[in-house]
């Protein structure tokens, strides 16, 4: 359970950096970044569809690793501004309401289908295997974008609009920073009511098993999730862990 929980931490936090460190090369590198990322997808889906009929050690690693993979290639996507929205353009500060939600759906609207359709073929893909690591590893990092994307909507301390690369500045204007919002309380304690059945399971699995592992990766990545929403609202610099993915922007006056 020890070496599946520091496995998860470091791929959490290794992924999130080199994501932003591949974001602030310069833009000539970017067509290079999401054709490595493509093919880097298509290992994964493939490894997804080899190891969801293994059962092994091996394979729970492989399995999440291979998610977390194919969930990598939309972030670069979106972050790159490749898959974003119809809307490229700030939110009119006289919008309120509906429209405002209208209008932020159609900032990031191509990002959600992409989300989707990875979705469903990482559902495809592992349909009617034994190892299904890889897509609850997916829908955990699904749920919670969600809720985080929510909770930055309705307003937060913590915006993190440092992550976001100048030609995506206009989005920060569809955000709120408020103290808390009344949905953060609630997508917490949901989480949460989640997570507790994911440690049960990991402590009623056997030593050293691929159903100690699997559910390890998941337990943890879900409560990492969950501490991800407390970093929206506590008033601590919790951007400085990815300090070094940064480091390319400043290198390249982003």
């Amino acid at each position: 359970m020890v070496v599946a929980a520091v496995f998860t931490v470091f791929v959490w936090w290794l992924s999130t950096g080199v994501i932003l460190y591949l974001n602030g090369l310069p833009r000539s590198s970017f067509r290079w970044t999401m054709l490595g990322a493509t093919a880097v997808l298509a290992l994964a889906l493939y490894a997804l569809f080899v190891t969801s009929q293994v059962t092994e050690v091996w394979a729970a690693y492989c399995a999440f690793t291979s998610a977390i993979l194919v969930w990598a290639w939309q972030e670069i996507a979106f972050l790159l501004g490749w898959v974003t929205g119809s809307r490229r353009a700030a939110c009119p500060p006289q919008a309120k309401g509906w429209r405002r939600v209208w209008l932020a759906l159609q900032a990031i609207w191509h990002h959600e289908a992409a989300l989707i359709l990875l979705g469903l073929a990482v559902w495809a893909v592992t349909l009617g295997g034994s190892n299904q690591i890889g897509l609850w590893t997916y829908i955990i990092l699904w749920v919670m974008r969600q809720s985080a994307k929510l909770n930055v909507f309705l307003g937060v301390r913590n915006l993190n609009e440092e992550f976001l690369p100048a030609h995506l500045k206009y989005l920060q204007t569809y955000f709120s920073r408020r103290p808390m919002n009344a949905f953060l309380p609630v997508s917490v304690i949901l989480a949460s009511l989640l997570a507790i059945p994911l440690w049960q399971a990991v402590f009623a699995a056997a030593p050293g098993g691929y159903e100690l592992v699997g559910f390890s990766l998941l337990a943890v990545l879900l409560s990492l999730a969950i501490l991800e929403h407390f970093f929206l609202v506590l008033p601590l610099p919790f951007e400085a862990l990815w300090k070094w993915g940064l480091r390319s922007r400043i290198a390249n006056n982003y």
